[in-house]
């Protein structure tokens, strides 16, 4: 059971509610977490612009559930591996065996591969990476801008990851475990 309660949509607060209608509206439903993070609507509203912003961006779908993906195995969050797992599978279209690597920072195409180990190295340094780790997404074809939003989809992940392991989130998607705890 949740260690912070989760209210209804009709129960969160009045500011919360047109912005869980509108994840509704995008998802049809509205998962655990949004109830839970609408406590705040000022956190709420901040995931979902930050959310909404990195989806327009240079990053595509299949790549940001990758990079979710191992930041919730790193962090050992349950109810993200669960929810991106969901995602990755019935949304970005990702295989099962790429949704497994990805839980460990691989995968079979290069360029995700090659962003999934920056990442890696972003969430185990906590942001302090080398020059060499520059250099080599850049040479796999990433921009600044691409490097920014893999920088900003960690954080995200970051995020959720953290909120979700203090609450203890009641999981509302088919049940993923992390491997271990980093």
């Amino acid at each position: 059971m949740s260690r912070l309660s989760i209210p209804t949509v009709e129960t969160s607060p009045e500011a919360s509610k047109p912005l869980l209608a509108a994840v509704k509206q995008s998802l049809g439903v509205v998962p655990n977490l949004m109830k839970l993070v609408g406590h705040s609507p000022a956190a709420l509203e901040g995931y979902l612009s930050l959310n909404g912003a990195l989806a327009k961006g240079t990053l595509d779908a299949k790549l940001r559930e990758r990079l979710a993906l191992a930041v919730a195995e790193f962090n050992g969050c349950d109810y993200c591996l669960s929810a991106h797992d969901y995602l990755g599978r019935h949304v970005a279209k990702l295989s099962g065996h790429e949704i497994d690597a990805a839980r460990d920072f691989h995968s079979e195409d290069v360029r995700a591969n090659v962003a999934l180990r920056f990442a890696r190295r972003v969430v185990e340094l906590r942001g302090r990476v080398s020059d060499t780790d520059l250099a080599t997404l850049r040479n796999a074809g990433f921009d600044e801008a691409a490097t920014v939003e893999i920088v900003a989809t960690v954080a995200l992940n970051v995020l959720t990851n953290y909120v979700n392991n203090v609450a203890q989130t009641d999981i509302d998607f088919p049940k993923v475990t992390a491997k271990s705890v980093a």
